[in-house]
């Protein structure tokens, strides 16, 4: 099941001879899940052949609690009256946080 993005996510892919780049917005869509082995996201632009994209990722849950752990060193950037976000951002983390431990 996919859900729509609630904010933006933005998206660029290089290459040695290549370079993409892609916005995903209200309009789009998203999945997110762990499985055995990490973490898995689809972002999702629907719409006719000329507009739509889409990514698939995985990260194993290694790589996944670095770049958690990262998030964490720099949280600091986030403006201290961006509560809005901040308050996102911990909610969502209490509950991953809650759902490991009843796992």
């Amino acid at each position: 099941m996919t859900r729509p993005v609630p904010d933006k996510a933005e998206i660029a892919l290089e290459y040695p001879d290549k370079f993409y780049v892609g916005t995903f917005e209200h309009s789009s869509r998203f999945e997110a899940h762990l499985d055995p082995t990490g973490f898995a996201l689809v972002l999702e632009r629907p719409g006719s052949e000329d507009v739509r994209k889409s990514i698939h990722m995985h990260i194993s849950f290694g790589l996944l609690a670095g770049i958690l752990g990262e998030l964490a060193a720099t949280v600091g950037k986030i403006p201290k009256d961006d509560i809005l976000h901040r308050d996102q951002l911990a909610d969502a983390v209490a509950q991953l946080h809650q759902a490991l431990k009843k796992a």
